[in-house]
């Protein structure tokens, strides 16, 4: 998987896990905080598709994640 994926990936499970701590109808329910943690993801996500920039993704190129896929051999 790529850089972006795993961006996409990561986003999607910390959006998920803020919602069902903090929403109070959830049976995994402990705050409603956690929906500021929600509110942070999508704005980080936001200006990400303006500015390109993630830290998220400078962590991961240094953990050795490929930034684009590789070229099918076989085609």
């Amino acid at each position: 998987m790529t850089v972006e994926r795993w961006i996409r990936v990561i986003a999607g499970l910390f959006v998920f896990l803020s919602v069902a701590l903090g929403a109070p109808a959830s049976p995994l329910f402990v705050s409603e905080w956690f929906l500021a943690f929600t509110a942070f993801v999508g704005l980080n996500l936001f200006q990400f598709g303006f500015t390109n920039f993630c830290p998220l993704a400078i962590i991961l190129k240094k953990l050795g994640v490929p930034e684009s896929a590789a070229p099918c051999k076989a085609c």
